[in-house]
């Protein structure tokens, strides 16, 4: 068996990224990953997003 799995994909996700958090801000990061019914890297790519726009204004 092939020792690769999953989808190819175009936009290879090699970089990592380790954060420490208090248990408040987790809870609040799961909090928004159940309701945009996503993953926690999904939250956090979309703030950067948000923080991208907002500071080109």
């Amino acid at each position: 068996m092939s020792p690769r799995t999953g989808r190819p994909t175009q936009n290879k996700k090699t970089e990592r990224l380790e954060i420490r958090l208090t248990p408040e801000e987790a809870q609040r990061l799961e909090k928004c990953a159940q309701k945009m019914q996503a993953s926690k890297t999904e939250v956090i790519n979309e703030g950067v997003k948000l923080l991208e726009k907002k500071l080109e204004q």
